[in-house]
């Protein structure tokens, strides 16, 4: 007799990034939440790694973590409740700010008891954790091809990754694809997160050992999240992290650009045909941080493009998953079954001792 097939668990997204550095990074990685939990296709937000040496982009990330998962466990008694609230990956120095002031006004929201809004425990560099050695642990734990590598910010950390020992074996096993924000395509001049980092972009193109998959800057400009998202897709939040980290980064309204949120989708969705791919080639990283796209059938790496259908169909998935409530978190059967157990002894019990109450003394 032949064993059941084994059941995959949720495909792991590990998530590295330069949040703060502008409100699209902190867009992207609401996509990533929003599209977790869903039917159609299982992901889960395995790890969140920032180039950005910020505590507060840190702290923020924990804070919506803790958001995500408060919403997703709505449905479940508080007592019983389990905070999802994974470590973050924070680098020490970077390539970008050591503060980043409109995430610490975020942080910074009371609510009408005076508390904080968005609470973290991230108050100091050893409350994170090292981004390479997070981004090896969180890889590790996923089965074979069951992870998916999303970059919207510089290399730096993959870059240290791929100098670990044994790192490339252990990519190679278990990561399907790197999803990444970078260069400009065919052609095109230095874009942000290539030319920040250009010793890390180099090795990431030219080492990373499974296939690429490249967001260019045109694309981002012709992809821009909207404004009037922000304005009417959250009701369902009276207040809302992204929302306010959105309002306080730039005048409103003002339409967000697109290239992070197409990394994250198409890394969340691949085979949701939300875009279209390039021939396969070879992506390099010149000396001034472009990119030099080169056909080659033998190539590993793509980019991404978009046709006008696709272009509508793509923006509504971003307005659909930025702004969708979190997936309500499903119980295994057995954790489920003990939950009704107890709080139905704890109703007999209550009904008991108001029932003894209303008997007439002996």
């Amino acid at each position: 007799m032949q064993a059941a097939p084994k059941e995959l668990p949720p495909l792991g997204i590990v998530f590295d990034s330069d949040i703060g550095n502008g409100i699209d990074d902190v867009l992207a990685l609401a996509l990533l939440y929003g599209a977790q939990g869903r039917e159609d296709v299982a992901t889960v937000v395995a790890s969140i790694s920032l180039t950005t040496p910020s505590l507060s982009a840190a702290a923020y990330c924990e804070a919506l973590n803790r958001f995500v998962s408060a919403v997703a466990n709505r449905n479940i008694p508080e007592r019983f409740r389990r905070e999802n609230v994974g470590t973050i990956g924070l680098a020490e120095a970077g390539p970008g700010p050591s503060e980043t002031p409109v995430l610490a006004k975020v942080l910074a929201e009371k609510d009408d008891a005076g508390e904080a809004l968005y609470p973290s425990e991230i108050e100091r560099v050893i409350d994170t954790a090292d981004p390479a050695a997070l981004i090896r642990n969180a890889l590790t734990a996923y089965d074979d091809q069951n992870a998916i590598v999303v970059l919207t910010g510089p290399a730096t950390n993959l870059a240290k990754v791929l100098s670990l020992n044994g790192a490339r074996e252990l990519i190679t096993a278990k990561v399907k694809f790197l999803s990444v924000t970078a260069g400009a395509f065919p052609a095109g001049a230095p874009e942000y997160n290539g030319k920040t980092d250009i010793a890390a972009a180099q090795k990431l193109f030219s080492e990373w050992p499974t296939p690429i998959i490249a967001a260019g800057y045109e694309l981002g400009k012709q992809l821009a999240y909207p404004a009037e998202s922000i304005e009417n897709d959250f009701n369902w939040a009276p207040r809302h992290p992204v929302v306010d980290a959105y309002r306080a980064a730039g005048t409103m309204p003002y339409d967000a650009p697109g290239g992070d949120l197409a990394a994250a989708l198409y890394g969340s969705r691949p085979d949701a045909d939300y875009f279209g791919l390039s021939e396969p080639g070879t992506i390099e990283v010149l000396d001034d941080g472009s990119t030099k796209f080169t056909p080659s059938s033998a190539g590993t790496h793509r980019y991404l493009t978009a046709d006008d259908e696709q272009k509508e169909k793509i923006v509504a998935a971003y307005r659909e998953f930025v702004a969708a409530e979190p997936a309500e978190r499903q119980l295994p059967p057995r954790f489920k079954a003990l939950i009704e157990a107890e709080l139905k002894k704890e109703e007999e019990e209550k009904l008991k001792k108001e029932q003894e109450a209303q008997e007439p003394p002996k």
